[in-house]
């Protein structure tokens, strides 16, 4: 059958592909972790550090993840094998009907392997200090007044809409809602394995070209918002924060009014004022959980500053809290005169807008992993 040689065909590319992610993630030292992991996990006095057994079981969950993703594609490989041999005997005695069904399940099967191999494929990419960590990211509108306001709730609604469509879980940690539309900046926690991972490289400005609905002549406008991304850090040790490096605010919770608002000041806004890093958070239930919570933010942040200091001055690395480039757009979302969206760094693009807005993103990240990889950028 003309189907099935031609799955046939693709499964030296399928073996090829596994047998790169196995060389990739090295399952006998995974495994080898996991005892050591299952030791400490053992041990007396485990649990005393609630925050650190707490990320040696992500760690555990996370190799145990990964064992099970090769164990399955590996087994999915020789089912795909076997219905092949399936349906060419199911031909070979006539029963063609048969042989129909099985080269079907066959194309069907090929397909979702090949999507979830690609999948493990680039997850192997993802081998940064902090990639398997849950993310931070903030979105912050730019000039333009409502128009960017507007747009920097689209970007946010977008992130969300991403994280349901992942299975990640996502908190909102703060929000400066605009008077008349939109937000002005908002931060979410996004908490899943190697949230950061993908995440990280959605950091930068995203530009917005459409008709404005708060136009009445009805102009096309650009405006841009711009997206910050750190990873979740439980504690680091490389890092000191001085208190006296510190101007801690506190201030009221805003929110859509009766009994969303909080009546006593637990918004916490914290500045670093060596490098002006502001971070803020005030949907936690009292004031010290908000100022725990923030003082983590800011160890993110000064963390990967920390180690961008390493490429860049201090200066230039300032630079890039304190505002905002907009010549440095990253992606584009073109609602009129045509619809498209563009990523400026790999050249990936796709016309359905509202997909993207809906949060189909992968491709963006797929594409951006994989030119990372192959050192186009």
């Amino acid at each position: 059958m003309i189907q099935t040689e031609q799955i046939r065909g693709e499964l030296p590319e399928l073996k090829k592909m596994l047998k790169e992610a196995d060389e990739s993630l090295k399952p006998e030292e995974l495994k080898e972790q996991l005892k050591t992991i299952d030791e400490k996990v053992g041990a007396p006095g485990f649990w005393d550090d609630p925050e650190s057994a707490q990320t040696i079981m992500r760690e555990k969950k996370s190799i145990e993840d990964n064992l099970k993703v090769l164990d399955d594609l590996t087994a999915r490989l020789e089912d795909l094998e076997a219905m092949l041999e399936m349906a060419d005997e199911a031909e070979s005695e006539g029963d063609l009907e048969s042989a129909e069904l099985m080269a079907e399940e066959a194309s069907d099967a090929k397909a979702t392997l090949t999507q979830d191999m690609e999948n493990l494929k680039l997850r192997t990419l993802l081998d940064g200090k902090y990639d398997r960590n849950n993310a931070i990211i903030s979105v912050h509108a730019g000039s333009g007044g409502t128009e960017a306001m507007d747009w920097a709730a689209m970007l946010f609604r977008m992130y969300t809409r991403w994280c349901e469509k992942r299975g990640y879980k996502y908190k909102l940690l703060d929000k400066n809602d605009d008077t008349e539309a939109g937000i002005k900046s908002a931060t979410l926690l996004v908490e899943g394995d190697y949230a950061y991972g993908y995440l990280k490289n959605e950091k930068g400005v995203h530009r917005l070209v459409r008709i404005s609905p708060f136009d009445s002549s009805g102009r096309r406008h650009t405006s841009f918002a711009s997206l910050d991304v750190t990873p979740e850090i439980e504690f680091d040790n490389t890092v000191e924060i001085n208190p006296e490096d510190l101007r801690i605010d506190t201030y009221r919770s805003s929110g859509a009014g009766g009994q969303h608002v909080n009546m006593t000041d637990s918004a916490v806004r914290i500045t670093h004022l060596p490098t002006n890093i502001v971070v803020t958070c005030q949907n936690e239930r009292s004031q010290i959980q908000n100022r725990e919570f923030a003082m983590k933010m800011l160890m993110s942040k000064l963390i990967e500053l920390k180690e961008r200091e390493e490429k860049e001055s201090l200066d230039e690395l300032k630079g890039d809290y304190n505002q905002i480039t907009w010549g440095s757009q990253i992606r584009s979302y073109v609602f009129q005169p045509y619809t498209m969206v563009k990523d400026h760094r790999t050249g990936a693009e796709v016309g359905n807008v509202q997909a993207v807005m809906d949060g189909d993103i992968d491709l963006f990240i797929r594409a951006f992993l994989a030119a990372k990889a192959n050192h186009e950028i």
